[in-house]
């Protein structure tokens, strides 16, 4: 069974910056393609970025292309999504998770963290 909890969501002014964590637990995580997801109230749930199991970036959603970084530790079994140039439309939920077998980049993952709360103010 594989635990995924993220950190660093908060509270930021447009324009700014955050970096959001995701610890990995109880599993082999350099096996694993993970991704970052989001959802907004009201809206349905999105891929954000996915990265391979080797790092390679697979995905990365066209309203965060140049703003958004995904990276991994398959050391500390740890992804990362720094987000730069905040907008107010990027405040949502943000989830991690965890595909541990399957061919498709956005669908089909296995393990979910409970969710990070983003808020972006204008």
């Amino acid at each position: 069974q594989v635990q995924l909890v993220e950190s660093g969501g908060g509270l930021v002014q447009a324009g700014g910056s955050l970096r959001l964590s995701c610890a990995a637990s109880g599993g082999t995580f350099s096996n694993y393609r993970m991704g970052w997801f989001r959802q907004a109230l009201g809206k349905e749930r999105e891929v954000v970025a996915v990265t391979s199991w080797t790092g390679s970036i697979e995905y990365y959603a066209d309203s965060v292309k140049g703003r958004f970084t995904i990276s991994r530790d398959n050391v500390k079994n740890t992804v990362f999504l720094q987000m730069n140039s905040l907008k107010p439309e990027d405040t949502a939920v943000y989830y991690c998770a965890a595909q541990t077998q399957g061919s498709s980049i956005i669908r089909d993952y296995d393990y979910w963290g409970q969710g990070t709360q983003v808020t972006v103010s204008s």
